[in-house]
């Protein structure tokens, strides 16, 4: 989740959504300037990584009692025109004639070898045009370089996403909404809404498994208008902006992976416990690899007793290396440091307890587990359950 940190001062665009050199801010750069942001770079844009003027325990508090904000650093890209689901299904490792307009799914892309390149949501908005909203990688250069001799346009149409998540989402999104709530905005549903008088597209989705949605800003939208709006709506509800590492310690409980951490090109989406979404009867790219590959996972939740752990750090089994940790965060909810780890075999039980390394060097009695740390249901962001927690 941080490849690399920038203070503000770092910052040389002379205005919101400008580039710098290959990179750009989010068009809500201003208004999170005042609370002290620290940036990372994802996707070539400035993401916010954590504030002077928050702690991220309190950002997590955030999103599990009130309402987090999150300006992220994910990519939409437009792929449309006649050839567009050829392509698509030929990309992902799903078949896309399933999705329906006013629809969104989970996109997994693979290279021949069955090893992952990206994940992201397709949101399909007409029967030949989609949005996929991709994590951090090249997506771009491979659907180009696949898409020779079809009818097919891909393109950055400069639009940006935002998160609203925790239990107080869907309030807000009724009070900033100038007709209400819309009509059937299901779970991984599209809908097009007016706010405060101008139009924006929003998903049923988010990066934390609460209860939220996401809007997506084009450039022709008033952003500062909008963010009178969320201040006006929003108040009552304790809304405020949380960073990407508050949202990471969520993702973790959700049992949701990060590309590039958690998986890259050397891992399977059966590696990595993605296998569900992989339709071996669809022709795509990889699909003779992945028949071929091993089913059974090799990255696991953890729970550690003692100390915090640290990424990369060693997961031994009777004296010996058996893995590495891809990603830690301290749980405020379950009181411990929790993630993920990555078994070098998937013949080695996770019924047995491990020891990781920690920050200080030490090795630490850990607890092996199938991600998510709870609700395992996912009854949260359908919103089947509304029990607020309480913070120790």
């Amino acid at each position: 989740m941080k490849p690399s940190l920038e203070t503000d001062s770092d910052l040389v665009a002379s205005r919101p959504g400008a580039a710098v050199g290959a990179l750009s801010r989010h068009p809500f750069h201003a208004h999170e300037r005042p609370m002290g942001p620290h940036y990372c770079v994802y996707n070539r844009r400035f993401m916010v990584v954590c504030f002077d003027s928050r702690s991220v325990e309190d950002g997590y508090w955030l999103l599990r009692q009130r309402v987090g904000l999150l300006h992220t650093g994910e990519l939409p890209l437009e792929i449309k025109g006649p050839d567009a689901e050829t392509l698509l299904n030929r990309l992902f490792t799903r078949d896309v004639s399933k999705l329906k307009t006013g629809r969104c799914g989970y996109g997994l892309a693979c290279y021949e070898d069955g090893g992952l390149l990206v994940d992201g949501i397709l949101m399909r908005l007409a029967p030949d045009r989609f949005w996929y909203v991709q994590a951090d990688g090249d997506f771009y250069g491979w659907a180009r370089a696949h898409a020779i001799g079809m009818d097919v346009e891909i393109s950055d149409p400069g639009v940006y996403v935002s998160q609203v998540q925790g239990p107080n989402a869907l309030k807000l999104l009724d009070a900033m909404s100038d007709g209400g709530l819309p009509a059937g905005f299901g779970y991984y549903g599209i809908a097009t809404v007016r706010l405060g008088g101008q139009s924006f597209v929003i998903t049923r989705t988010g990066f934390t498994n609460e209860l939220g949605w996401e809007f997506y800003t084009e450039p022709h939208h008033d952003v500062d208008a909008l963010w009178a709006l969320f201040q006006t709506h929003g108040a009552p509800l304790g809304l405020d902006m949380a960073p990407v590492d508050a949202f990471n310690i969520r993702r973790i409980e959700a049992g949701i992976l990060n590309a590039g951490s958690d998986f890259n090109r050397y891992t399977t989406p059966y590696d990595v416990g993605l296998g569900r979404f992989v339709d071996e009867d669809t022709d795509f790219i990889g699909r003779p690899a992945l028949r071929a590959a091993p089913k059974a996972r090799r990255l696991y939740g953890f729970k550690c007793f003692g100390g915090e752990v640290a990424i990369t750090g060693a997961v031994e089994r009777d004296g010996a290396r058996v893995g590495s940790v891809c990603a830690e965060a301290v749980s405020p909810l379950l009181g411990q440091s929790i993630g993920y780890v990555l078994l070098d075999s998937p013949e080695m039980s996770a019924a047995r307890p491990v020891q990781i390394g920690c920050r200080d060097g030490s090795l630490q009695a850990a607890e092996l587990l199938v991600p998510p740390f709870y609700d395992r249901t996912g009854a949260i962001p359908r919103g089947k359950q509304i029990d607020i927690p309480v913070r120790p």
